[in-house]
């Protein structure tokens, strides 16, 4: 997907703009900054729920959601109630037929594509190690099995393009590493492109080939080295923010601010 010279506004407010980006297949682009800066309407965009005002927008060699049963889409996460009977495998399956009405007939065609869903909500189950729990009722699964399952969910249609919203939040830091490492494993081994947005970028910091970082109405694009740095992230927040190296060379970010950013400040561009 690519945007060139984007803009989006919200009410006539404009969210961000002269955005542009690229987004290849198989790599793993993070969407970061602040709250209220426009990383759910970047997504929004990106599925052709929100129109750009300016610029161009392409999206799986299209505009957007022309090609949207090709992108796999994890909202931002609601927690099921502990009640709730509906089992994992089920929340997968839906996935699949989600969007359809009515009984289907027992045609032996039918019955062929009944076998063929299985098989692949079993898949796919099995390609984000959710098989433990998948009989299980969703409710009594833990946040990040919960998350997991959704990721299956958004997958089982194999999608070229994935898009998560806030994954990794409210999970605790054990979840948030392995739901990081299963999203990478994903974006190599089946080849998909992921957007994901983050308010916290440690987690994913260590598995990420780009950054996206919304702030003062525009974008800053580069690798992570090029974008995660103090100088850079203090000129977003308008806060100091440190980023410092751990014994074994990651990147780590501390003081990240929960305030939004002042949109009337120039954002900056990394160095080439």
């Amino acid at each position: 997907m690519s945007l060139t010279g984007a803009a989006a506004e919200i009410a006539g407010r404009t969210i961000w703009s002269e955005v542009s980006l690229t987004v290849r297949a198989g790599e793993f682009v993070a969407v970061l900054g602040p709250n209220g800066v426009g990383k759910s309407t970047l997504l929004k965009v990106v599925l052709g729920l929100i129109p750009i005002t300016a610029g161009q927008a392409r999206v799986l060699g299209a505009r957007p959601g022309v090609r949207n049963s090709k992108i796999g889409y994890l909202p931002q996460r609601r927690a099921f109630d502990p009640g709730v009977r509906v089992r994992g495998v089920d929340i997968v399956r839906l996935g699949l037929d989600g969007d359809r009405w009515g009984v289907p007939l027992p045609t032996p065609r039918g019955r062929a594509r009944a076998r063929a869903a299985h098989d692949r909500v079993r898949e796919v189950i099995a390609l984000v190690g959710a098989q433990a729990y998948a009989q299980r009722p969703i409710g009594q699964c833990s946040g990040g099995e919960q998350q997991r399952l959704l990721i299956a969910q958004a997958l089982v249609r194999r999608p070229e393009l994935l898009l998560l919203d806030e994954p990794l939040d409210s999970l605790d830091a054990t979840s948030q590493a392995s739901v990081s490492a299963l999203i990478q494993s994903v974006c190599r081994g089946e080849g998909v492109a992921v957007l994901l947005v983050a308010h916290d970028v440690n987690p994913i910091l260590s598995h990420l080939d780009q950054v996206i970082y919304l702030a003062h109405g525009g974008a800053v694009l580069g690798t992570p080295e090029q974008v995660i740095t103090a100088d850079t992230l203090t000129m977003l927040y308008g806060t100091p923010i440190d980023v410092l190296r751990d014994r074994a060379g990651r990147l780590v970010v501390v003081g990240q601010p929960d305030a939004p950013p002042d949109h009337s400040r120039t954002p900056h561009r990394p160095p080439p």
